[in-house]
């Protein structure tokens, strides 16, 4: 269960979880197994959470640091803008906003100067080797200037198969393999913005784009041609994470490029328990979109099997309840801390006008119990899955999304239950 203060939001989901674990408990062993799988989906997602670990392999001026920072969308790492800057490799844990990612900052390979940190190990490579040690990274990202994929990358490649090495020694893992080219705002023409393209020339645009997938196929070509590399390698995604700040902290300049694009290929690799905290640091939308939709269906297939069950009492069934866990925690996901009270009153103003016939319903399948319980089965499931994938939806387009209240509740009519 999650203990932090500010986290009244998964909290709330997860005494719904708990509930719904009460009631398995009684059921038999055959449908309750179907329904544990979907209640470990959302518990591992979301209750037993954690922050994904990511190793960042890259020379100096790669751009490491710059690229925690344009996840973030915040400084969180310090930047070394013209010596090395990272010492000894060492896991960081950075935070924003109720999420978090742990990231291995390794010294720059090649470097041509001795780090800023004055506690540096002997070679960036036996820093990284001692880290990883401590911890299994879930993604390996390796980070290449867009400008120098052709300036003696193999180099960098013998230290990120030396990576890799080591964590296979290690932890006998493989994990995947995400190459970023950074400084894509660099390349030529060098003053046509990416991040503001529809106001730049579109052939200067075009050619620009050109100039950023040679840069990605090259990276890919090097890394694909080495058989101990080439399997983990799932993608390579060329972006521009320029952030300035001035001396007071406020954000000077905002350039980044596909950093949604960057943080939706993690998301992707990611194990489920360290997703959540990737969709609330980054706070990319079609991350958040993601994850929600996971809790959304997991918990309308369970709402689903437990108004399935014949002879259950209706009374007991706790759909409420699961139901105002998902929107707290679709809330949640969205950076939102919602509690059980006001979860519990957004299901209500949205299904204030057909509260009495879904309930109706589930009173016709009480009374269908006493002639054909299959049949009552049938007729509570399908309702219980619409109506919760209806709420899902309103929850999604409202704490997400930034839709109001009523365009939410338009959300929710056009997919709640219809009636027969």
């Amino acid at each position: 269960m999650p203990h932090d203060d500010d986290d009244e939001a998964l909290k709330t989901l997860g005494r719904a979880i708990a509930r719904i674990e009460e009631l398995l408990d009684r059921l038999p062993l055959d449908v309750a197994r179907d329904m544990r799988a979907r209640i470990t989906t959302l518990r591992t997602v979301l209750i037993d959470k954690r922050p994904p670990a990511l190793v960042l392999v890259g020379r100096r001026g790669a751009g490491k640091s710059s690229l925690v920072n344009a996840l973030f969308g915040a400084k969180v790492a310090e930047l070394g803008h013209v010596t090395a800057q990272t010492g000894r490799g060492r896991w960081y844990t950075y935070r924003r906003d109720g999420g978090a990612m742990s990231i291995l900052d390794t010294r720059g390979v090649q470097e041509g100067s001795t780090p800023a940190e004055l506690d540096a190990a002997p070679t960036a490579l036996e820093s990284i080797a001692v880290e990883l040690r401590v911890q299994a990274p879930d993604v390996v990202v390796f980070v290449a200037k867009a400008s120098e994929v052709d300036a003696a990358i193999d180099a960098d490649l013998d230290a990120l198969e030396r990576v890799y090495e080591e964590i296979r020694r290690t932890h006998r893992l493989e994990p995947p393999l995400v190459a970023v080219v950074t400084h894509c705002d660099l390349l030529e023409p060098k003053s046509t913005r990416l991040h503001e393209a529809e106001r730049e020339l579109p052939s200067d645009v075009e050619e620009k784009l050109r100039h950023v997938t040679l840069a990605e196929d090259a990276v890919t070509r090097k890394i694909d041609s080495r058989d101990k590399l080439r399997p983990r390698h799932v993608a390579t995604v060329g972006v521009s994470g320029y952030m300035s700040w001035r001396s007071d902290g406020g954000l000077r300049a905002d350039e980044r490029w596909k950093i949604e694009k960057l943080a939706a290929t993690l998301f992707r690799h990611l194990p489920d328990a360290s997703r959540a905290e990737l969709a609330r640091a980054t706070r990319v939308r079609a991350v958040q979109e993601d994850l929600a939709s996971t809790l959304q269906q997991a918990t309308a297939a369970v709402c689903a099997g437990i108004a399935a069950i014949p002879f259950v009492p209706v009374a007991t069934l706790p759909l409420t309840t699961m139901q105002a866990g998902m929107v707290a925690g679709i809330a949640w996901i969205g950076g939102r801390n919602v509690d059980r009270r006001s979860a519990t009153e957004f299901v209500g103003s949205l299904t204030a006008n057909v509260g009495a016939a879904v309930g109706l319903r589930l009173l016709g399948r009480a009374l269908m119990n006493l002639v054909s319980p299959a049949g009552a089965a049938v007729v509570s499931a399908g309702v219980a899955f619409t109506g919760t994938m209806a709420i899902g939806g309103a929850a999604k387009a409202y704490y997400i999304r930034g839709l109001s209240l009523e365009d939410a509740k338009k959300v929710f009519r056009r997919g709640k239950p219809k009636k027969e």
